[in-house]
């Protein structure tokens, strides 16, 4: 064979190799983009000037590269505009916020799937256990988060729940019908650094007695100090007998020896979420509902407050466009008043 063939093959070898590695890499995106309108204008929230808005709430970017058949690496960029604080004026006693859609590393670590038990062990700022078989069931993150993701938003209560943390999982099946799930975490959220030498254990077992039904208990502790410790239970049911349509509920209680009353008596928040979708026809029209009912505290009266989501998922032309129509009704149990909200919630995905 003559050099140049030699050459030109040689050439062609080492492209395709490239062609064969890229392949396996994925870049996606997503973004919740909404017009919000205050249905009320006399309630809690919607007592204001501001009686409608559009507005980014999340807009991530993921890249994945399957290395080979056991290994799998994940970078995920984040953004929102929590009005991050820019600068302090001290002689003013002023601050200066900034508004800004700002980027954020969420994700960023490596997947390793053994041949043992269907294994997947993550290591790095991973996704945590606690709302995750829930999330992915309720499957309309776009139009709000999950019960325990979403606590602290609703009744101003910190549960210590986090989407992400830097530590490991390893997910598995034990048997066909027992899957379960382990991690360690810092506990200190994927958004700060660790400040002690305390770390967080979870886990969760599910229990799968027929085709079309689940049943999930999960736990996670974690000693905060010398002499306080929290702990979190939840327990999940998931339904989805009929084609179609999905049914699940979700109840959790969140302990915490830092949950203090202003007279240092103990209180203790916990809450439960009914939802289901149906699709009225599939990959193209859905409906979805939801009930959230939150006791932010259990030493006091008439603090409950209920929550109830409901709306439409469409897509007009193309799976990476999503048209979701969709109104949250808050009711509280105190003398507030309730509110109304409308949201078209416009969700791209490429």
């Amino acid at each position: 064979m003559s050099l140049r063939k030699r050459l030109i093959l040689t050439t062609a070898a080492v492209l395709l190799t490239g062609l064969a590695g890229f392949a396996q890499q994925t870049f996606q995106t997503a973004v919740y983009f909404d017009y919000s309108h205050f249905i009320t204008t006399d309630g809690y929230l919607t007592s204001n000037t501001l009686t409608n808005k559009f507005h980014f709430r999340r807009a991530y970017f993921t890249y994945e590269n399957k290395i080979n058949d056991r290994l799998k690496f994940r970078f995920r960029y984040d953004a929102d505009n929590t009005a991050n604080l820019t600068s302090v004026d001290f002689a003013k006693q002023t601050v200066k916020k900034d508004d800004k859609l700002r980027p954020f590393v969420k994700h960023l670590y490596l997947e390793w799937s053994p041949n043992f038990l269907a294994s997947k062990v993550n290591a790095g700022m991973i996704e945590t256990l606690a709302f995750k078989l829930a999330e992915d069931r309720w499957g309309y993150r776009s139009v709000a988060k999950t019960l325990l993701d979403g606590y602290k938003d609703i009744t101003g209560v910190d549960v210590d729940a986090t989407s992400a943390d830097l530590g490991l999982s390893w997910k598995g099946i034990l048997l066909r019908q027992l899957r379960f799930g382990l991690g360690v975490y810092n506990g200190s959220h994927y958004s700060h650094a660790e400040t002690d030498k305390f770390k967080k254990f979870s886990g969760y077992l599910q229990l799968v007695p027929a085709a079309g039904l689940s049943l999930i208990g999960y736990v996670d502790y974690e000693k905060q100090t010398g002499d306080r410790k929290a702990m979190t239970t939840k327990v999940d049911v998931l339904f989805d007998m009929v084609r179609n349509l999905n049914i699940s509920f979700e109840w959790f209680a969140y302990d915490s020896d830092n949950l203090l009353n202003s007279n240092g008596t103990h209180f203790k928040p916990s809450g439960w979420s009914v939802f289901g979708t149906y699709k009225i026809k599939p990959d193209k029209l859905a409906v979805f509902a939801r009930y959230d009912r939150y006791e932010p505290n259990d030493t006091k009266a008439d603090d409950e407050i209920g929550l109830i989501i409901a709306g439409f998922d469409w897509t007009p032309m193309h799976g990476s466009w999503k048209l979701q129509p969709n109104v949250w009704i808050y009711n509280y149990n105190d003398a507030r008043k309730g509110d109304t909200i409308f949201n078209l919630t416009f969700f791209l995905s490429f």
